[in-house]
């Protein structure tokens, strides 16, 4: 058998998705026969629209079943463009427009693409877990700047201004939030991209993946929309996953200036090729077709979120604001950090609380720590009101049982 001496020493810079580790687990935990409910998987409950799965079925008919251009075919391309024109006023270009297979090979080459030894990402945290560990197979450097909940889980200008080095290549940029929630307003964008414009070696990957998951009459804005002073180095990135209900398709896209984009699809030649076709012709009738459904199921989520953040605030040590977007809560557990669980062991951190949640009540939740932030954890609510309301009253039960 093989040793570890056969692995690169790149693999020792990672670690596997925590969020993935943590649905794996329930999954193992449910096969076992254990009622485990499991809040980790960032993947909304609902099915992918009819319409969209009728013009896949469609494509393959019509034999859309071959290699395509390595970076998306022309249709969706110009699809994008008009998605990009219709909600976010940005202008682009076919040539400026790449597709791959989901929102975390978008990063993933714009990363390869683009940085050097030395070169630092600022990254804010709480943070989607990918995001460092991809800086880091690219050879980059994350940089880590607080969003803690003293600022709503935002990164504020004077936490961006410190970041900033002569080394500094991007800031990524994710709002609605993994895991947080938290979303940007105009007003919070433009300091950040204020501060941006004093730097201009700074470039700005923004991650717009939950983009129509927002609440209370929020309004979405993305920064080379509020600064198009920005515009001719930021990398905007969205997909289908989430407003869509289409995880499993694995469709993610960007916009950007076309030398970046080019690159990117340099790197895309080398690695996945084109993203699937049958999913490509989905993704069109995604972004053209029928968009009503979005604000319904919206509504719903915002149903779930006022729920979970009502019970949590309930539970006895646990903190949970109110997130304007995405579907998760970051609510704290340090009113239960030093306590005992029921099985003798002490609480002495963010890891310990989802472990021994997990092993007593069979909740699955992601710790903190696994997001940058520490004593947190991330719930999903993207599954049904009666799988969260039980969930809910288990956590409660947990942390009325900690001594």
């Amino acid at each position: 058998m093989a040793d570890s001496s056969l692995l690169s020493q790149t693999l020792s810079r990672i670690q596997p998705s925590p969020t993935i580790a943590v649905t794996q687990k329930a999954r193992e935990l449910k096969a076992q026969g254990i009622d485990v409910i499991g809040l980790g998987a960032g993947e909304p409950d609902f099915d992918t629209p009819d319409n969209i799965k009728d013009a896949a079925i469609e494509a393959i008919r019509r034999g859309e079943t071959k290699y395509t251009a390595v970076d998306g075919i022309a249709e969706l391309k110009q699809a994008i463009c008009a998605k990009f024109k219709r909600e976010n006023e940005l202008d682009y270009q076919p040539n400026q427009i790449t597709v791959a297979p989901g929102g975390k090979p978008i990063i993933y080459n714009a990363m390869i693409a683009t940085l050097n030894p030395g070169d630092e990402v600022i990254i804010p945290a709480p943070y989607w877990v990918s995001y460092p560990d991809i800086v880091l197979l690219a050879g980059g450097t994350p940089v880590i700047a607080k969003a803690g909940p003293e600022t709503g889980f935002r990164l504020n200008a004077a936490e961006l201004e410190a970041a900033i080095t002569p080394k500094t290549k991007w800031l990524i940029f994710n709002s609605p939030s993994n895991p947080s929630g938290a979303a940007y307003t105009r007003k919070d964008l433009k300091e950040i991209t204020d501060v941006l414009m004093r730097h201009p070696h700074v470039w700005v990957l923004t991650d717009d993946m939950y983009e129509h998951l927002v609440y209370d009459d929020f309004e979405f804005t993305t920064p080379a929309q509020v600064e198009p002073g920005l515009y001719d180095r930021t990398l905007t990135m969205n997909g289908v996953s989430k407003a869509y209900a289409m995880t499993g398709w694995r469709i993610g896209y960007a916009g950007g200036p076309e030398v970046l984009i080019k690159g990117m699809a340099k790197v895309q030649s080398q690695s996945t090729s084109n993203p699937t076709s049958i999913s490509q012709w989905a993704a069109v009738e995604a972004l053209n077709g029928p968009q009503g459904f979005i604000a319904e199921r919206a509504a719903v989520f915002k149903e779930r979120r006022d729920l979970v953040v009502s019970m949590l605030n309930q539970a006895p040590g646990l903190d949970c604001r109110t997130p304007e977007g995405a579907f998760y809560v970051y609510p704290s557990c340090e009113g239960c950090i030093g306590k005992t669980a029921p099985s003798g062991k002490v609480i002495e951190s963010d890891g310990d609380f989802a472990a021994e949640l997990l092993e007593t009540e069979a909740v699955a939740v992601v710790h903190g720590a696994a997001f940058g932030l520490s004593p947190f954890f991330r719930i999903s609510y993207a599954t049904s009101t009666q799988a969260l309301t039980t969930a809910c009253e288990r956590i409660q039960r947990f942390c009325a049982s900690l001594t």
